[in-house]
């Protein structure tokens, strides 16, 4: 997917990504006589440098930083300490909001632009929209701050009223707007348009409690008024980090029919459970393809995995992260928690998609379900197509991602697409929706990257045109007509979307069982005289 390097939402969500793939469960019992004598090893410890050491100590810093943080992460690298803050936002998380003011930011040293607000949220209800440019934040000029400086205005704007003054697009002359933040809702189904007649494309970014809403929804709409069938849904799983397992059996439910394995989760301290797809009203039954590649993880593999075991759709790309283990968050007091790993979960057919993790307590992790059952690395579909156990899920058809030379790295790390595209729109105006860059627009961007001191090696410029377009075109739409039709945009021309649709009419033949194995031929030799 392209570069989205100063693209924020600093007005929607603060940094940082927790998942929570269970419901909060309460504190743990520390009475036992093995607790009990660690923490007074600890806390003896503790005294005698509390005591005595040379300067006075910061029992947050030292305890939650030092000892808890420290301890988790010879674990494995999913267990963490939630401070305040931390479990704060995983709580809006999981109901699929966050305080602030539902903005997208355009970020830029000097200048702040707005390219989407969230239906219903503090911008939305003021009216703004994509392209609007913020000039002031509560009295102070955007066009004075570095790009840290910046950043740091707005993560601390984010949860206390703000007035910003405003040159709304199209026009010259400030406005001021008074706001005050509110819960906003953060969809997880951030990208869902027809590809074609007949064929849509849902992009799902993580697994909340409202994601399985938002997916039938998605569907319906992409049916239409009179509920049409689709002859194909590209399902795009890539980039998505996981969720709650409750989310991923409810999406799951969507594709599958009722009571079919979805996933069984085995801990130490837990009985087995298996969780079942339920019936559901929105099923969607038409060919469906799942895009993945090595950032779907854990409940998004989860659903991958069942999907691909029950045959119910073909896997492309790349294969996946290979997180699977489950954790689960409990509340510590003090406003505080703890993600903690507590479970391991296993495909329908029976097979572990964690990978191993050296040097971490995961380093060694079942393989299958049943130890009892056959040690070979090949699992199977319900119709018997043979599947790997080594570890994440393997696509049934490979799609390369598409590989950025580093001439074009740096470009998109330097954000000097959106630059231009900015600069663009301040010369030119709004663009038409038929606009597409031509050879003119790439001699301008060719001006621009001269003027700003970058070169344009021919090696890279020629071989990278195709690429240049798209994501020029992308970033132009951003400010011209909002993130969500810039995204429609980058997808549509992403040859890895363009190969899988390509698909649609092998699904069938692709998920068919194998054919028996040939017999052996015989040859009898015959001795040349």
């Amino acid at each position: 997917m392209g570069s989205r390097g100063q693209i924020l939402g600093s007005f929607l969500l603060a940094a940082g990504l927790l998942i929570s793939a269970s419901p909060i469960f309460p504190q743990a019992d520390v009475s036992t006589d093995a607790v009990i004598q660690e923490s007074s090893r600890f806390a003896r410890i503790y005294g005698a440098v509390e005591q005595n050491y040379a300067e006075a100590l910061d029992p947050e810093r030292a305890i939650w930083d030092g000892g808890i943080r420290r301890m988790l992460s010879i674990l494995d690298p999913f267990s963490a300490f939630l401070d305040r803050q931390q479990f704060d936002l995983l709580q809006q998380q999981t109901r699929g909001e966050a305080l602030g003011f539902g903005s997208v930011l355009y970020v830029q040293p000097g200048r702040l632009v707005i390219l989407q607000t969230a239906e219903g949220s503090p911008t939305w209800r003021a009216g703004l929209g994509p392209g609007d440019e913020i000039i002031e934040v509560n009295g102070i000029r955007i066009d004075r701050l570095d790009l840290q400086a910046l950043i740091e205005l707005l993560e601390r704007s984010r949860t206390h009223p703000v007035r910003l003054g405003v040159v709304r697009a199209g026009t010259v002359v400030a406005r001021d707007f008074e706001l005050q933040p509110a819960e906003v809702a953060m969809p997880t189904v951030d990208r869902v348009f027809p590809l074609a007649a007949g064929t849509g494309y849902i992009h799902l970014s993580g697994f909340e409690l409202k994601t399985t809403q938002e997916i039938a929804d998605a569907l319906k709409r992409l049916a239409g008024p009179e509920g049409k069938i689709l002859n194909g849904l590209l399902l795009d799983l890539r980039d998505n980090h996981g969720g709650m397992i409750d989310a991923a059996v409810g999406v799951a439910s969507l594709f599958l029919k009722p009571d079919l394995t979805v996933l069984t989760v085995r801990g130490r301290h837990a009985p087995d459970k298996t969780y079942r797809t339920t019936s559901s009203s929105s099923t969607s039954d038409g060919p469906l393809i799942v895009l993945v590649n090595g950032n779907t993880a854990s409940a998004a593999e989860v659903v991958t995995a069942a999907l691909e075991e029950h045959d119910r759709a073909v896997i492309v790309g790349n294969p996946t992260f290979g997180k699977g283990v489950v954790e689960t968050v409990m509340g510590l007091g003090e406003k505080t928690g703890l993600a903690l790993t507590t479970a391991q979960y296993f495909t329908p057919s029976g097979r572990s998609i964690q990978r191993p993790l050296p040097e971490t307590a995961l380093a060694i992790t079942e393989v299958r379900f049943d130890p009892a059952a056959e040690r070979s690395p090949e699992f199977h579909t319900d119709n018997g197509r043979p599947i790997s156990g080594s570890g994440g899920v393997t696509p049934d058809v490979a799609i390369p991602s598409r590989e950025i030379d580093p001439w074009a790295g740096f470009m998109n790390q330097r954000s000097l697409i959106s630059t231009f595209a900015a600069e663009y729109i301040s010369r030119h105006g709004k663009v038409q929706e038929s606009f597409d860059p031509d050879e003119k627009v790439l001699d301008q961007f060719k001006d621009f990257l001269a003027r700003s001191g970058v070169r344009s090696p021919e090696e890279y410029w020629n071989k990278d045109q195709d690429y240049l377009k798209l994501r020029i075109k992308t970033e132009i739409f951003n400010f011209a007509f909002g993130l969500a039709r810039g995204n429609e945009v980058e997808v549509r021309g992403d040859p890895e979307v363009q190969r899988a649709v390509k698909l649609f009419p092998k699904v069938q033949e692709l998920l068919k069982p194998p054919g028996p194995k040939p017999a052996k031929v015989h040859v009898r030799r015959v001795a040349r005289r």
